[in-house]
């Protein structure tokens, strides 16, 4: 693959092969160059005192079609483990024009390349390396062409007229403020610069231990938190329907945007169509939040042979009931402090909701238990706390028998 030199590695090549042109085409001396019009322009005598020059204009780089989503993805689920380098494919626009003083001058010089256009639809790499070497040793980039990597990538360099309209060749000699010169629009493709990042790369495989069994895959289809509530708190026994469960012996937990990876740990009980565990009390290492969470079959030597799908799992928050939450006034209004389980990251997306009021939490760069939260002045009286960490809100207690039913708590009071 070529690297980021690539693009000026064509430039090059294409003035090689017009140099080669126009060294006999009996037309005298002709200057090819690779500059923005306007600086041709200005620099260039006027009347018969000007020198034949043919000018290579890079006008537009685009992305190339065909090439635009090979080799993806190039990182792995978590985001940031690189797998592979896929490369950035280009297609290049070219504007070459020619500038003559005589009558026919520029038509001829334009007629050549041309001519050299259309019976070289592809650049061997032979005369890749050539050019990439032809550039004036003055020039700064003219040792570093040789590592572009160009004339090595696996696509040849494959040039194609292109088509442009009158107002889009307006539009462009408008932009580039300069005279119009006779013009051939063309294309070069395609540039595949592939950065060189280091990249995971997997062992061989030693053995393979590939078993078949009868019946559907196993599979997670709902999890089933305690009753009354939408998450599962620390401590908490949950249960998992799915099909095909029997024999699942670990309870995996991931959280990817924490960069988690939960350590297996057994569930309470499998069976065919449901599965239970209990939610491990770990407040430093299982934060709260939303899990993929999967069943893992493993033999007596800790190999997983087989895994389910992974579904959405929450963990919520939990208010502590002692210490109890304190309620300090201050000139803002109310500096609410509670302890919660389990602890929190600086990175989680914390809130605290007293009745209809939610303010997120003071900030904190630390993993703690212990959270603030600075309220506007509110009435006195009792107020159900609710805890949201990372959209997950911590459980409250009901009084199902009441008519209506009735919250019971966790309480604040102000």
């Amino acid at each position: 693959m070529s690297n980021a030199l690539a693009i000026s590695g064509v430039t090059a090549v294409l003035e090689y092969l017009l140099g080669n042109v126009y060294s006999g085409a009996q037309l005298g001396s002709v200057s090819v160059s690779a500059l923005a019009p306007d600086l041709v322009q200005s620099s260039s005598a006027s009347g018969a005192d000007s020198a034949l020059q043919v000018n290579l204009f890079l006008h537009q780089v685009t992305y190339n079609a065909a090439w635009r989503n090979v080799g993806q993805p190039s990182v792995a689920a978590d985001g940031k483990t690189r797998l592979r380098n896929p490369p950035l494919a280009l297609d290049l626009h070219y504007l070459l024009t020619a500038y003559g003083s005589e009558d026919c001058e520029a038509e001829a010089l334009l007629g050549f390349a041309i001519q050299m256009i259309h019976e070289t639809p592809v650049i061997p790499r032979s005369q890749v390396l050539l050019g990439l070497s032809s550039l004036p040793s003055g020039n700064p980039v003219s040792g570093l062409l040789g590592t572009s990597g160009l004339a090595d990538q696996i696509e040849l360099i494959k040039i194609t007229p292109a088509t442009l309209g009158r107002e889009e060749l307006a539009w462009l000699w408008t932009a580039l403020k300069a005279d119009y010169r006779p013009t051939f629009p063309f294309q070069v493709s395609v540039v595949l610069i592939e950065p060189q990042f280091p990249t995971a790369s997997g062992l061989p495989v030693l053995s393979r231990n590939i078993t078949v069994q009868a019946g559907p895959p196993p599979q997670l289809i709902e999890v089933i938190p305690p009753t009354g509530q939408a998450a599962a708190a620390v401590g908490n026994t949950v249960a998992v329907n799915g099909q095909s469960l029997a024999g699942a012996n670990q309870v995996a937990l991931t959280n990817q945007r924490l960069g988690i990876q939960y350590p297996p740990f057994p569930p309470l009980s499998a069976a065919d169509s449901s599965v239970s565990f209990k939610v491990p009390e770990d407040p430093a290492n299982l934060p709260a939040g939303i899990y993929n969470l999967s069943m893992l079959f493993t033999n007596a030597g800790g190999q997983v042979l087989q895994s389910t799908n992974a579904i959405p799992f929450s963990i919520a928050p939990t208010i502590a009931v002692a210490p109890a939450p304190s309620v300090v006034p201050n000139a803002a209004g109310l500096l609410v402090t509670v302890n919660c389980d389990p602890e929190v990251l600086p990175n989680q997306s914390v809130s605290l909701a007293l009745g209809g009021t939610a303010v997120p939490a003071v900030v904190f760069d630390v993993l703690t238990p212990v959270l603030s939260f600075q309220f506007p002045p509110l009435a006195a009286g009792p107020y159900l706390a609710r805890l949201r960490v990372d959209g997950v809100e911590s459980p409250v207690t009901v009084d199902w028998a009441a008519v209506p039913p009735a919250f019971t708590g966790p309480w604040v009071t102000v």
